[in-house]
């Protein structure tokens, strides 16, 4: 029997759920009107809110400056000819503008992270002690309140601008672990690539949609919009959110029995009654140590590309990100359409194809790591041939949405009863390429040529790639020993 409970939970996943002899009688619950997948939507919803207030002011910051302190910046010289596009006429705006130099810029554009960092393992703690509902909905209403202020904040001076800018990144920080949380309770294992995949693509489309937007409001109304129906936004989300959203299966309302069934029981053996968190055995982990190499490698690229793609059309394509706001959303297009697909397919290998659920995992994160890499090098040799490169560097972005459903998903395979705190933990790490990478970049572009970007690009796919290595080695697929506390053993 040892044995049996053991494979059950083992890195092949060897006998799906559904498909063992006592636990035939529970099938698997409808997707169609089925409230896991109707948390997946709304959590979508959540993180586009999320990906939308974190990026608009990046657009919005073009208006906000002073146009006549601003004028030598926008006739910079590019590296290839210029895409001259025909001058829009300007609407009279009555906005304020602001005086700011390039270094008060670039604190207020990085302050958020300063805040982002400081509760990521917090919000996996108090998302398991307290429940993730309502931690991530404060989270994200505090946010929305705060964009609303920027106005304000940004008329009062850069210091309090600044200083609401950390204010949403605490807000923010807490709810990727929060949601993790949350889906320790409701994915059931063998549908987990495909309920994560849908939720966490809001974060694409929050940054997709966001980018464009911006620029239109700017233009037609002027820069305070942006904060304001982004706010509004996110208002509606928390209603729907504080409604329609439980903390588990076991306290919803409106579940069907069914579901309930499906969702405990395939969960059953995973999640630990234990209310003390083994911390000694999870800092010590080596699975968990793979995880934070890995997502804090796989950031690096990510926001070398999204904080410096910009930059890079501006200064060497020769494309303002202001006149192309589609172009610049292509690589994030990409991404989260390889996300949803990365998922399914994952999840398609785990269950009909009985492939080990480790071998899923390390397949999906060495071709969402070294795809990028590849491509991002492969970027930085095309000269001035501008549809080769964007090509390049929309593959490059593309290919990785697909470690979605490797390394990404794996803190729910390695320790469920713990996900939020562990993806707190690897999320710290992680968000630490998002605060010294764009510096990093900067500092070794000074020149703004070709081949200082091509540094910059070897750089991040380097550290792509020694991600992807350790993961390789020492990420596992099984529940860990210390994750659950129960008689019967686990095994790697």
């Amino acid at each position: 029997m040892e044995r049996y409970e053991s494979d059950t939970e083992g890195d092949g996943q060897e006998t799906p759920l559904l498909h063992r002899g006592h636990e035939d009688k529970v099938q698997r619950a409808p997707v169609c009107c089925s409230s896991r997948y109707g948390l997946a939507l709304l959590s979508c919803y959540g993180f586009f809110v999320v990906y939308s207030l974190r990026v608009n002011l990046s657009v919005a910051m073009v208006d906000m400056l002073n146009n006549t302190h601003q004028s030598s910046a926008n006739h910079s010289f590019s590296v290839c000819p210029a895409h001259a596009n025909p001058p829009r006429p300007k609407h009279n705006h009555t906005a304020s503008v602001y005086d700011w130099d390039s270094e008060t810029q670039g604190w207020i554009l990085g302050s958020f992270f300063y805040g982002y960092i400081l509760t990521q393992i917090p919000g996996g703690y108090l998302a398991g002690r307290f429940g993730p509902k309502w931690l991530m909905g404060f989270g994200i209403l505090g946010t929305v309140v705060f964009t609303l202020l920027t106005p304000v904040a940004a008329d009062l001076g850069a210091s309090y601008l600044i200083a609401v800018r950390v204010l949403e990144g605490i807000g923010e920080g807490v709810t990727f672990p929060a949601m993790y949380t949350m889906w320790a309770a409701w994915a059931p294992p063998l549908e987990r690539s495909r309920l994560l995949t849908i939720s966490y693509i809001g974060a694409q489309l929050g940054t997709v949609i966001s980018l464009p937007l911006s620029g239109e409001i700017c233009f037609y109304l002027d820069w305070t919009y942006v904060f304001y129906v982004f706010g509004a936004v996110g208002l509606v989300w928390f209603v729907l959110w504080a409604f329609l959203v439980f903390d588990s299966p076991n306290t919803h309302p409106r579940i069907s029995e069914r579901e309930r069934l499906y969702i405990t029981t395939s969960l059953k053996n995973e999640l630990s009654s234990s209310a003390n968190i083994p911390w000694g055995a999870l800092v010590t982990s080596r699975p968990l140590w793979a995880i934070v190499v890995a997502h804090f490698s796989y950031n690096w690229t990510f926001y070398t590309l999204l904080t410096l793609l910009p930059t890079y059309m501006n200064d060497i394509l020769g494309f303002s990100i202001q006149q192309n706001g589609m172009l610049s959303a292509l690589p994030y297009v990409g991404c989260a359409v390889f996300a949803v697909l990365s998922g399914q397919v994952a999840d398609y290998l785990r269950e009909t194809c009985q492939y080990p659920t480790v071998i899923v995992r390390k397949s999906f994160s060495i071709v969402g790591m070294i795809g990028p890499a590849v491509f991002l090098v492969a970027a930085g040799y095309t000269g001035c041939n501008y549809t080769l490169a964007v090509t390049f560097l929309t593959i490059s972005s593309s290919l990785g949405g697909v470690s979605a459903s490797g390394f990404n998903i794996n803190h729910l395979d390695i320790a469920p009863s713990y996900a939020g705190i562990l993806l707190g933990i690897t999320n710290t790490f992680a968000t630490i390429p998002g605060m010294v990478g764009p510096v990093i970049a900067r500092a070794l572009t000074t020149q703004k040529t070709i081949e200082e970007w091509q540094t910059v690009f070897y750089i991040a796919a380097a550290i792509n790639l020694f991600g992807a290595l350790v993961y390789t080695v020492f990420g596992r697929g099984t529940v860990q020993p210390w994750a659950v506390h129960t008689s019967y053993s686990h095994g790697d």
